[in-house]
This record gives C-alpha cells, structure tokens and sequence, in this order.
C-alpha cells in the first residue's frame, strides 16, 4: 500500500512561489499517476496537475497552467508541484493524491497542506 505524505505548504504573498513536496513510501510508484488536488473553504476538492510516473506525462488545469510546474525525482520517490506567479484564489488546502494507472479515479491520498497566499 503506497503512503503519501505532503510538506511545503504556508503562506505566501500574491505573485510570490512556494514549493509543495509529496514523499512517497510502501511501493515504487511505476504503475501510478501521482496528483495535486486543492480544496478551498466551502468548495470542492479539485484536480490540479498530474503525472505519470513511467513517462512523465502531465496535465494541468487550465487555471494553472503557465504557473505551476509538477515533476518527479525517481531517486527520492517524490512528486514536487512548483507554485510561481501565486494568487489570493489559489488559496486552499493542497492534497496529493496516487493511483493506479488502471483506475479511473484517484484512491490514495495524503493529509493535505495549507497553501494561503494573501493580497
């Protein structure tokens, strides 16, 4: 069983960056998808960038794209989500998530870490 656990959260001032790390343990990673999800107050938890660990191919919400770069370091097992360019509304608890390639929907997910960037 793949244990997730977030770090690198805090607070940041609008158009600054911060860093968001997603160790990972139990099992290598080269059959899942590895993913950031946010969840605002009073909102829903949404899908902000994934990766694919075999080859490395992303995605990202549209809201984010051109600001938020996510990677992985193979060695360290560990998903990184780079936040540029911050901004009030992307203010919200940050979750990584992991699933199996085969699966439609993510099914592991880590404790979450508060992201709050202030105006």
């Amino acid at each position: 069983q793949v244990q997730l656990v977030e770090s690198g959260g805090g607070l940041v001032q609008a158009g600054g960056s911060l860093s968001l790390s997603c160790a990972a343990s139990g099992r290598t990673l080269s059959n899942y998808r590895v993913g950031w999800f946010r969840q605002a107050p009073g909102k829903s938890r949404d899908f902000v960038a994934d990766i694919s660990w075999s080859d490395s191919i992303t995605r990202y919400v549209d809201s984010v794209k051109g600001r938020f770069t996510i990677s992985r370091d193979n060695a360290k097992n560990t998903v990184s989500l780079q936040m540029n360019s911050l901004k009030p509304e992307d203010t919200a608890v940050y979750y990584c998530a992991a699933k199996l390639i085969s699966k439609s929907r993510y099914d592991i997910w880590g404790q979450g870490t508060q992201v709050t960037v202030s105006s």
